[in-house]
Order: structure tokens, then sequence, then C-alpha cells
């Protein structure tokens, strides 16, 4: 009897695991033409820090992405993030501000002003919890090969930061 109360909680905890993983269905298609989501307006840190507490107080999570409309892989993951499901999603957990770098000559010290480190390589993501901590430090860069992706993968890596309570 305990071998098999064992078997069912090890097969419940899987099933509850993937439930949380939400997948993509046939209508996510990124299609063109990608979105143009940097306006190249300069923003201070205050207006920075503004949003995230904002957002905070809005019960949702900050999400800062450093990037450029000449950049393909940054227009590549705002599609991405426009398709219905992952939009639904990050709706409900997230608010999302984009930074305009230019050819990085345009606010490049907010990301010294968040103490990540500034360098060129674009779409950078950050994404905070509800104590103003930076969540993905060590791999906020790591979109700068969006192109590269599945759409799931970038859907799993936002899924995976989420505030779940």
């Amino acid at each position: 009897m305990n071998k098999y109360l064992t078997f069912f909680l090890m097969l419940f905890s899987t099933l509850s695991l993937d439930a949380d993983n939400i997948k993509l269905t046939s209508q996510d298609i990124l299609m063109p033409p990608l979105p143009l989501p940097y306006n190249n307006k300069n923003i201070s840190s205050e207006l920075l820090n503004g949003f995230i507490d904002e957002t905070i107080n809005e019960k949702l999570q900050p999400v800062i992405i450093f990037g450029g409309n000449w950049c393909p892989d940054c227009r590549i993951l705002d599609g991405t993030l426009e398709l219905p499901t992952i939009e639904k999603f990050l709706n409900k957990h997230y608010k999302i501000m984009h930074i305009d770098v230019g050819r990085y000559d345009k606010n490049m010290e907010l990301m010294s002003h968040l103490k990540i480190e500034q360098k060129k390589g674009v779409p950078r993501v950050v994404i905070f919890n509800f104590e103003k901590e930076i969540l993905n430090s060590s791999t906020s860069s790591e979109w700068t090969s969006a192109r590269d992706r599945r759409q799931q993968e970038i859907f799993d890596y936002f899924q995976m930061y989420a505030d779940k309570n």
C-alpha cells in the first residue's frame, strides 16, 4: 500500500508541475509586420523608478526591456510577447516598459542605475519581483538571440519568473 501511495504522490506532483506550464496554441503564430515598440525617448531614472513603484502598486511585476526598433531580435521578442496566449498571461502578471537604447547612445546609464552590466547587445530583459529585486540579472541578456528561439521557449522564460501568488 505504501508504494502505491508514493507512486500516486509522485504522479500527482508531476501533473501539477505540468499544469503550471501553459503551452501555446495553433493561433499563436508570429506574423509580420513585427512591432516597433521603441519610441526614441530619453527616460530619466525618476521615471523608471516611478514605473517600477506604480507597477508593483498595481500588483504586477515590472519588466524593463532595453532595445531598439533597428534590432530584429528586439522586434521578434516583442512580436512573440504579443501572441494571444502570451499576451493574456503577461497582462495578468507583468507590466512592461520598453526603453530605447538608440545605437547604444541613449538611456544606457539606466542599466547602471538598475545595477546590471552596461553592455551592448539587445534586447535586455529585466524582471523584478514585488520587493524591487531583479530576478534574472544573470540572464537579462539571454534574448539577444531571440530570432533563434522558439516562441514557447520565450514564453516559458516569462512563466518561470511570474509570481504565482
